[in-house]
């Protein structure tokens, strides 16, 4: 389980308020007390899929089906230096995902540590 602070939800709700998804996908977290996992199912259904896995499974598995955009050089910096629009942009507009799982999976990703997240890849260059 996942849990993000009501500071984080306030810090990316600050940083995303240009974005009507990602502002009801924060709401969908607060809703759900901070647990990542659980409000990405919610969104998920909502958005028509029917995860297969169990929550945090699931929410993993998402995220790593993003690495390969998540860790490229350009969002990573802008990660790490706590800005998250263009990335939140980008994931919104591939069909990688449905535009309103890109906060979750935003957040999730921040919560493990941007290099953690980023190490398998890493380690093939």
């Amino acid at each position: 389980m996942t849990i993000v602070t009501s500071q984080e939800i306030a810090q990316f709700r600050s940083e995303l308020s240009n974005y009507p998804d990602a502002l009801k996908a924060l709401d969908a977290i607060e809703d759900c007390e901070g647990d990542l996992e659980d409000a990405a199912i919610a969104l998920a259904i909502r958005a028509g899929q029917q995860p297969q896995r169990d929550n945090a499974e699931w929410l993993d598995a998402l995220a790593r089906k993003c690495r390969s955009v998540i860790c490229q050089k350009e969002f990573r910096g802008d990660l790490l230096n706590g800005t998250y629009a263009p990335m939140l942009r980008y994931l919104a507009q591939t069909p990688l995902l449905p535009p309103i799982l890109a906060t979750p999976v935003l957040m999730y990703v921040v919560s493990q540590g941007i290099n953690h997240f980023c190490e398998p890849l890493d380690s093939q260059f």
